[in-house]
């Protein structure tokens, strides 16, 4: 089976955010689990939106929704630890893009984990996905 192999500019990053590693985030090899890694890229991409006065979903019924997910793993880590999560936009086309992550470990740098979610605007009461607003787009030109 082929590998992934992530890969991206240093520019793209434009948001940054730090997490502990949780007793809960612990799996059963003592490390971060891929689920709780998945989790915590959720949380730092709500908080990149946040930042930029923005929503995953409006009051009208459009929003974002994920199509995607590539992760990239590059070594453990464990509970207690601090984790930089670097947070980016990238790869636009009519309905959407890729969010993109880089994740290390905050005391030393050292690589965690990159991963990529797509995601497109969608109509949650239409049931169908919806050109990207220029306001979006034009946000990370």
């Amino acid at each position: 089976m082929a590998r992934i192999k992530l890969s991206f500019p240093d520019d793209v990053f434009c948001f940054e955010t730090r997490m502990q590693v949780r007793t809960t985030d612990i799996n059963g090899a003592n490390h971060l689990g891929n689920d709780a890694l998945i989790s915590m890229l959720s949380e730092a991409r709500a908080q990149f939106l946040i930042s930029c006065d923005m929503q995953e979903s409006s009051n009208d019924g459009a929003g974002i929704i994920m199509t995607d997910l590539a992760t990239m793993y590059q070594s453990e880590s464990f509970f207690p630890e601090m984790l930089r999560f670097e947070v980016g936009v990238m790869d636009f086309n009519k309905y959407g893009g890729d969010f993109v992550f880089r994740v290390t470990k905050a005391e030393s740098g050292q690589p965690v984990a990159l991963a990529k979610y797509g995601f497109v605007f969608f109509d949650y009461q239409q049931k169908k996905v919806v050109p990207m607003p220029e306001s979006f787009r034009s946000r990370f030109d």
